[in-house]
C-alpha cells in the first residue's frame, strides 16, 4: 500500500481543524453534537473531538451505500439511527469522506426535517471528481484524487480501518 496521507499530515490538519471548528462554534452556548458517520469516521472523529476545546456530546449514525464493494451504488442506506433527538441543537456531523454525495445529501435531508439550530459537515476526505450532486462539507481535511483508499478507519471490505495512515492500494 502506498501512503496518501501520512501520520504527521493528519494529526498536523486535524488539530488545525479541531481549531477552527472550536472558533466557530465558541458563541454556542450549549454542548455541540459531534454526530459520527459509522464506520469509517470513527478514528477521525475520535482525534477531531480530542483537537477541539469546546462542550460536546457525541452520537452516531450509519449509513452505506458500498457495501463490500469499491465503487458506490448510489443507493444509501440508513442503518442505525441517532440516540437522541436534536431539535434546536448546534450539530456536526462528521464524515471520513464525500465521494459521490449521495451520503451526505441523505443525512442532510434526515437531519434537516428533524429541525436542528444548525447542521453542518466536516470530512476527512474529499473526492470533487467524483461528485454526482452539489453537495459538499462545511470543512474538509484533505482533497484528493479519484483513489480507492484504505486506513485511517477506511476499509476495503472491513479490512485495514486500523492502519494508521491514510492509503493508496496497489498492485505490488
Amino acid at each position: 500500500m502506498k501512503v496518501l496521507i501520512s501520520e504527521a499530515q493528519l494529526s498536523e490538519r486535524i488539530h488545525a481543524l479541531g481549531a477552527e471548528l472550536t472558533a466557530h462554534y465558541a458563541a454556542v452556548d450549549e454542548p455541540l453534537v459531534l454526530v459520527g458517520v459509522l464506520r469509517g469516521s470513527f478514528v477521525f472523529m475520535a482525534d477531531l473531538a480530542r483537537a477541539m476545546d469546546c462542550p460536546l456530546e457525541v452520537d452516531f449514525m450509519s449509513a452505506s451505500s458500498y457495501g463490500d464493494g469499491t465503487v458506490s451504488s448510489g443507493d444509501v442506506k440508513l442503518k442505525t439511527d441517532l440516540q437522541k433527538p436534536i431539535e434546536g441543537r448546534h450539530v456536526l456531523v462528521v464524515e471520513d469522506i464525500v465521494d459521490t454525495g449521495h451520503t451526505l445529501a441523505k443525512l442532510r435531508s434526515i437531519l434537516e426535517a428533524r429541525q436542528p439550530a444548525s447542521l453542518r459537515f466536516v470530512s476527512l476526505l474529499d473526492k470533487p471528481s467524483r461528485r454526482e450532486n452539489g453537495e459538499a462539507a462545511d470543512w474538509i481535511g484533505f482533497t484528493i484524487e479519484d483513489h480507492f483508499v484504505v486506513g485511517y478507519g477506511l476499509d476495503e471490505a472491513g479490512l485495514n480501518r486500523n492502519v494508521p495512515y491514510v492509503g493508496v492500494k496497489t498492485n505490488d
